[in-house]
């Protein structure tokens, strides 16, 4: 047995010891009304000149075992989202469960102890890596921190780089600069695995590597999360990638989530404007199959003043004046209740032109 089956093994056992069982039907990491505001200095007195709504009210769940893929354009508020997850940045307002419990709440689990189990991948990898760090040095620092004898970190730090692709007597000491993208992010992946993580929130963690590079790494997540049985937040701009690898799709504008469902149905059935915008996006391997005009037109408006009622309403094809009023509930689409979407156009007796007359009953499940 080479040294990658033994630690993937060996990682297996310690998922399924009595202190990471998870009960089946509970959220590993879930999010209630998670809300973060930047503040804009230079008002008159100190005053605050005014508010970024980086991330307003946002809630989700990850089951155990699952990929969450995370889409929308730059400003959406994803990146902030995951570092708000891992506690880089203090929200607000809102909740963070893990296993149900709060983090730093007054009854709940630590920061400390939620980074032992959420570990990220940034998408820089260079610039998230220490220049003065070899390989191993990088990958055995989070292990030292929390007390682990050099010895034992550093073979700790052999076993992961083994584990995705770096074969410890060739890469081991390098430093970064000695290293090739696709290197240096196993590298950041490595680390992120050193200390056992039960969750990896990856983001853009692809989107500077060749497509080539870029294939192999896809691969080799997916083949780490089925051995160590990890779940994954993984975001990200490219549409297809997210389809590749997640189970399901969760689409934010300006600081809202407006639409989250099953992969194959958020992609195969939209329910918001927004989501089919992105997806018609795509560029086609087909030359017959040109975009004669942009699915969606216009600026991101800004994060300081976003529109009232529904935010994409500036940008919208089927825009109402109920849309500058309120704004949309997240509504059923179809017949799956795991497939919401925030568009008055679903919402029964919205006052919506498109809108349903009646009320069915998964449209009622989403709102309990």
């Amino acid at each position: 047995m080479n040294s990658a089956s033994a630690t993937a093994e060996r990682r297996a056992r310690s998922l399924s010891g009595p202190g990471n069982r998870v009960e089946e039907d509970r959220p590993v990491l879930s999010v209630h009304e998670l809300k973060k505001y930047f503040r804009l200095s230079g008002g008159p007195f100190g005053a605050a000149r005014g508010y970024v709504q980086a991330v307003d009210g946002v809630n989700f769940s990850v089951s155990k075992g699952e990929t969450l893929g995370v889409v929308g354009e730059s400003g959406c508020g994803k990146s902030t989202t995951a570092r708000l997850l891992i506690r880089l940045i203090k929200p607000d307002q809102g909740r963070i469960l893990l296993d149900g419990q709060d983090v730093d709440g007054p009854n709940g689990i630590s920061v400390r102890a939620l980074r032992h189990q959420v570990q990220m991948v940034f998408q820089d990898s260079y610039a998230s890596l220490n220049p003065r760090h070899t390989a191993a040095e990088e990958v055995s620092f989070g292990l030292s921190a929390q007390g682990v004898a050099r010895f034992e970190a550093r073979r700790r730090a052999n076993e992961v780089l083994d584990l995705v692709g770096l074969e410890p007597r060739v890469f081991a000491d390098r430093y970064p600069h000695e290293l090739s993208g696709g290197q240096r992010q196993r590298v950041n992946i490595a680390r992120a695995l050193a200390l056992n993580p039960r969750v990896l929130i990856l983001d853009e963690a692809v989107s500077s590597l060749d497509k080539s590079v870029e294939a192999q790494v896809l691969n080799l997540l997916i083949d780490i999360k089925k051995r160590l049985g990890l779940t994954y937040v993984f975001i990200s701009h490219d549409l297809n990638v997210v389809q590749f690898v997640s189970d399901r799709v969760l689409v934010m504008y300006l600081g809202k989530v407006v639409e989250i469902g099953p992969v194959e149905k958020v992609y195969r059935s939209t329910g918001h404007p927004y989501t089919r915008a992105l997806i018609e996006s795509r560029l086609s391997m087909d030359p017959r199959r040109r975009i004669a005009a942009p699915p969606v037109a216009g600026d991101l408006p800004s994060p300081i003043n976003p529109p009232s009622g529904c935010r994409f309403r500036t940008r919208c094809p089927i825009v109402e004046p109920i849309c500058g009023i309120q704004e949309p509930p997240l509504e059923v689409v179809g017949d799956d209740p795991l497939h919401v979407a925030a568009c008055h156009a679903l919402a029964p007796r919205s006052g919506h032109s498109l809108a349903p007359a009646r009320i069915s009953q998964t449209s009622s499940l989403s709102g309990a």
